[in-house]
């Protein structure tokens, strides 16, 4: 057994997070994950990322479109610089080591922990006898989707904090049960400012994909004068940029394009406001226009490629799913002891 994964061994540094591949990838999914992911492979951690489609199909989904859009999203992290030979990338059910300790899983955690999920409650509704078992208990597999590398950081939205004390709490409760120090306690790890991205037509909601109109959001398919449109487009206020962090209280739209601009620019909001304080709108949405292009439009062309080499992202996927097993399959053979499973 690898002394990586003995109880009670110091953990190694080890980064895991996943996207759902429900089609749509968003700026907001760019600053908000995948960009952090980019420069968490460039630090001292071993990357795992993937496609996490045993999470989408806990709502129906369309075999060929769920097929489709994972590939896509697998382009969406190449493109952004995602590199195979630095990060492990794959698709979660290519691993089936995920489902099993998802399992195991279920069985530690407790009823109560998955109803006070905020999103169980947002996404069931009045309509929760309806919803599939899977979409009740996939907190459970989350947990499982991480701690079956022993990660110790996730790179997490504001929105999948919850989940990430789950995960915690899951992981806490299987060490006391078997008297073990066997999984990591995984830290979140939320940073910058492009974070939560919003619409570009009303700053109080999140970017998303499901909005009906394609003009609040800026798609990674876009290509630049698309792009370009739709920021010059974007709802503003009449007043000017203020120079300090205090005058965008209230002005969610204006905090929104310089959250987009300070994210695209590796900049904190209080270096765009000190270069582009006073300035209108007029001004300032060509600039953030430009900078979008620069960065973006290189992402969706590298993605147009790619959906146009499909076997080479399969190739891709299949030696990542290689590479997770590796790890996962020893860590989900030691839970079977440490539970009594007679193997």
């Amino acid at each position: 057994m690898s002394d990586t994964i003995a109880p009670n061994a110091a953990f190694k540094k080890r980064v895991f997070s996943g996207i759902q591949p429900s089609g749509g990838l968003t700026l907001g999914n760019y600053l908000g994950a995948i960009k952090r992911f980019v420069q968490m492979q460039e630090e001292d951690y071993e990357t795992i990322y993937c496609m996490v489609d045993l999470h989408a199909i806990t709502v129906w989904q369309d075999p060929e479109a769920l097929r489709r859009q994972t590939r896509e999203l697998a382009a969406g992290f190449i493109a952004s610089g995602i590199d195979p030979a630095k990060s492990i990338l794959f698709n979660q059910s290519q691993v089936a080591e995920h489902a099993q300790l998802g399992w195991i899983f279920n069985c530690t955690a407790r009823m109560g922990w998955m109803q006070r999920m905020t999103q169980w409650k947002d996404k069931a509704g009045k309509n929760s006898q309806n919803a599939s078992l899977g979409l009740f208990a996939y907190p459970s597999l989350m947990a499982a989707d991480i701690l079956v590398y022993h990660a110790t950081h996730v790179p997490v939205g504001e929105d999948q904090k919850q989940h990430l004390e789950l995960t915690r709490d899951i992981a806490i409760k299987f060490n006391n049960d078997f008297g073990v120090d066997f999984f990591p306690v995984t830290e979140p790890v939320i940073e910058g400012a492009g974070t939560r991205v919003m619409s570009l037509r009303d700053g109080s909601k999140k970017m998303s994909k499901s909005d009906p109109s394609d003009a609040s959001r800026i798609n990674m398919t876009d290509d630049a004068d698309t792009i370009a449109k739709k920021i010059r487009k974007a709802k503003t206020d009449p007043d000017a940029l203020p120079s300090e962090v205090e005058g965008l209280e209230g002005r969610a739209e204006a905090r929104n394009l310089v959250n987009i601009y300070a994210g695209l620019a590796d900049m904190t909001v209080e270096q765009v406001l000190a270069e582009a304080g006073g300035r209108a709108f007029s001004e300032f949405k060509p600039m953030l226009a430009e900078l979008a292009v620069a960065k973006l439009a290189p992402i969706s062309g590298e993605m147009a490629r790619l959906m146009q080499n499909q076997d080479e992202i399969d190739a891709l996927l299949r030696q990542g799913a290689g590479a997770a097993r590796e790890i996962a399959a020893p860590i989900l053979e030691k839970t079977y002891d440490i539970v009594g499973m007679v193997r």
